[in-house]
């Protein structure tokens, strides 16, 4: 495996990655020991603490991969496994279309870019500081270990293999395989959630994952939303009566 390329100090991982990935090859992780300018989905900013993880791994298509937009379930399922190595399983939770949760707190996030061909899967885990942000209950998995946590070397040696072998799996048995796999490790069926519509906010329940990935959502009206992208939280509790 090639070793991560260790940057002292950049503004996002991302960006880094993107502006080189003419020249970098399928598989190179990149890890920042300081980020400035991290970034989540829709340009929310990404605070860095020292001691927590900021990387990014280039993936190239390969033959039989399917599309490059469904890599973001695999990169999650390995950041599962990973964690899951560290505290029980039981206390993770992944959260459509790209978060990890600890004990009901962010723990991780996966921002997937995309330039040309090469789509870089950008990783942040919360391994020593959970950050505060306004509205949100956030989580380290230091704090959920008996011991120290884990350097941000160590885990992401663990993260970049089990990237790979979910990469192998995908492409062995199809990405049917991939979404039943994350079904297991999600929100269960029924499970409140809410995201944005336009301007409008909609809330309903989990109903399950579209064979494409999309979030399949029974909202309070009966209706059902597909989502193929946005931004989801775990949402209030329904109704009275």
């Amino acid at each position: 495996m090639t070793p991560p390329i260790l940057l002292d100090e950049v503004g996002s991982t991302n960006a880094w990655a993107l502006a080189h990935g003419g020249r970098l090859a399928d598989g190179q992780w990149v890890r920042a020991r300081v980020q400035t300018a991290g970034r989540g989905r829709h340009g929310r900013a990404w605070a860095f603490h020292p001691g927590n993880l900021a990387a990014s791994c280039v993936l190239r298509p390969r033959p039989g991969e399917g599309p490059p937009e469904q890599a973001g379930f695999v990169v999650a399922l390995a950041l599962f496994e990973t964690c899951a190595r560290r505290v029980p399983p039981a206390r993770l939770m992944l959260k459509w279309p790209n978060d990890l949760m600890l004990d009901g707190g962010k723990l991780a996030g996966i921002l997937l870019e995309r330039e040309g061909e090469v789509v870089v899967a950008g990783v942040g885990v919360n391994l020593a500081v959970a950050p505060a942000v306004e509205g949100r209950k956030t989580a380290a998995l230091g704090n959920a270990m008996e011991g120290p946590p884990p350097s941000p070397d160590a885990f992401l040696e663990d993260l970049a293999a089990a990237v790979e072998r979910w990469r192998m799996r995908r492409i062995a048995r199809g990405f049917a395989a991939v979404r039943q796999a994350w079904l297991e490790r999600a929100h269960a069926a029924g499970t409140r959630l809410e995201t944005r519509v336009g301007a409008q906010q909609v809330a309903g329940r989990f109903e399950d994952l579209g064979e494409d990935g999309a979030l399949l959502l029974l909202v309070d009206t009966g209706e059902r939303l597909v989502v193929h992208a946005g931004e989801v939280h775990l949402g209030p509790p329904p109704p009275a009566g």
